[in-house]
């Protein structure tokens, strides 16, 4: 059975007009606080260039013959100085082949081999999916 709301009960358009304001007031402020969080949680390229050689000597980085990094280890900054070199090397990539005319596969591939090359010793490399100290 439906009961029907007294002229008592039943808000006023004002009030559920307010209410809707007042929930997408509170829903910009938060995506506002998120969207600001953000940049500050990614890591800029400079930081990462400078703690690349860190993150590789203590293990926790790779070089891949796809040509990008891979962490070995998510410890510390890792993920985020892969995350960021790997962006760059992306961009990079895509421009190479763009003014070469050749897929980005194939500058992937041949900059992967050349990466793994110059790895020193000590260090992580992909060989066949598996890691491999050089």
């Amino acid at each position: 059975m439906i009961k029907a709301c007294s002229e008592q009960q039943r808000p006023e358009q004002g009030q559920i007009k307010g209410l809707k304001m007042k929930r997408l007031m509170q829903l910009g402020a938060f995506l506002l606080a998120i969207g600001m969080a953000l940049p500050a949680l990614a890591m800029s390229l400079e930081e990462a260039k400078q703690k690349l050689e860190t993150v590789k000597q203590q293990g926790l980085v790779g070089e891949t013959p796809t040509g990008y990094l891979e962490v070995v280890r998510a410890e510390g900054d890792a993920p985020a100085v892969v995350q960021a070199i790997n962006n760059a090397r992306r961009d990079e990539y895509a421009r190479i082949a763009e003014r070469h005319d050749i897929p980005v596969t194939q500058v992937e591939t041949v900059a992967g081999k050349k990466a793994i090359e110059k790895t020193p010793a000590g260090q992580f490399v992909q060989v066949n999916g598996q890691w491999v100290k050089k």
